[in-house]
């Protein structure tokens, strides 16, 4: 599986989302521009010494990502979706797209790839899910899916 960030804001779900990959041995994949560095002490501490243990991917666009994985399967998350994520059959190598905290993913993105967005069914109250919790519960139903292949 691939976790893929386009312009992440907040070192700490960032590394917290690292520490889940790790953990899963999923790929991470940072699109630029990031809200801090990749030297940030609370990145660092918020992934904790899992960074050794994870596959990060750095990309200055996410159509660099596309044109390097041509074929495989993209589901975008976003609070706009029709389709829920539960209602998706998720393949090993395919990769979860997430937003930045306070934008989202682009309107432009999400209007390309309408066919793949999911979401995660939640009450209106003008906010949505943390980052990094909406991270792991795509990734952990896409991993279920599978039989949580190679975890304990």
């Amino acid at each position: 599986m691939h976790i893929v960030l386009v312009e992440p804001e907040i070192p700490q779900n960032t590394g917290n989302i690292a520490r889940t990959c790790a953990l899963t041995g999923t790929a991470l994949h940072l699109v630029k521009p990031l809200g801090f560095s990749l030297a940030d002490r609370y990145l660092k501490r918020a992934g904790l010494d899992y960074w050794d243990q994870v596959q990060v991917l750095l990309w200055n666009t996410f159509d660099d990502i596309k044109a390097a994985y041509q074929g495989a399967n993209f589901y975008f998350a976003t609070t706009k979706a029709k389709r829920l994520y539960t209602e998706v059959a998720y393949q090993p190598q395919d990769f979860i797209v997430l937003g930045s905290e306070t934008r989202g993913l682009p309107a432009a993105m999400l209007q390309e790839y309408e066919e793949h967005t999911i979401r995660v069914p939640m009450r209106n109250l003008g906010r949505s899910l943390n980052l990094a919790n909406t991270a792991a519960i795509l990734l952990y139903e896409a991993l279920r899916q599978q039989g949580f292949p190679q975890l304990g």
